[in-house]
């Protein structure tokens, strides 16, 4: 396509309105996962867990044809998903100084490999959106891929920001994950057609299962673990 041809700016508008989906889950999860770093790291965070989630979408572009074809891919993306949303809730191991409320992982590469593996799942539909609007065009595919950078970037320190002020906005987005995961779960080569044929209602019903089953074991675990740190605290305390 010509950038004079009409069809090339059409791409053009529905690359940026997919980068922007993207781009906003992608920013929730940067968000989550960079917001227990260090107040000097997090721009580090943001940064690895965006080039990261940049390499992954490249290789994905390539790829995705191949991949979305393979039986239980999606299954097996779903299930890390859910496992991702729960950890992202849970709290921190209890320090000598008292128990700890935070949750996620606390370290740079801790965060950048949740950061990569939570992109690499969501992105296998998206990214064949955006290679779908390209239309073969490389220029179109490097522009979807570029245009994603500064939205995932602002949009993870938005986030951050909010989260700092409403602390339910980690549940909300934990809750996010496990909608996307049962997305995932009804969208695999091997449970579409026959969700789609017998079973429609699963379409809503799994994320939605899915979204509170995450936000249930992830509150339970954190009851349970913040239970056992007061324990050893007050047993510290004694001696």
């Amino acid at each position: 396509m010509e950038v004079t041809d009409p069809q090339f700016w059409i791409a053009v508008f529905q690359i940026i309105a997919i980068d922007i989906a993207l781009g906003a889950d992608n920013a929730v999860v940067i968000a989550l996962a960079c917001r227990n770093l260090p107040e000097n790291k997090r721009n580090q965070g943001i940064f690895w867990g965006t080039a990261g989630a940049i390499v992954i979408r490249i290789l994905l572009v390539f790829f995705a044809l191949q991949l979305l074809a393979l039986p239980y891919l999606k299954i097996i993306g779903g299930l890390l998903l859910l496992w991702i949303g729960v950890k992202l809730l849970l709290p921190e191991p209890a320090s000598e100084s008292g128990p700890v409320v935070k949750g996620g992982a606390t370290t740079l590469p801790g965060v950048i490999r949740t950061i990569i593996i939570a992109d690499t799942v969501m992105s296998l539909d998206n990214v064949m959106g955006i290679a779908g609007a390209a239309r073969d065009s490389l220029t179109l595919v490097i522009f979807g891929l570029l245009f994603s950078v500064p939205i995932i970037i602002w949009g993870s320190k938005l986030v951050m920001k909010w989260i700092e002020r409403f602390p339910v906005i980690v549940v909300i987005g934990a809750g996010l994950l496990g909608w996307i995961a049962g997305d995932l779960l009804t969208g695999d080569t091997v449970s579409q057609e026959w969700v789609a044929t017998r079973a429609v209602y699963l379409q809503w019903l799994v994320p939605a299962a899915c979204s509170l089953l995450v936000i249930g074991i992830g509150k339970w675990l954190t009851i349970r673990i913040q239970k056992k740190a007061q324990m050893s605290m007050d047993l510290l305390g004694k001696d």
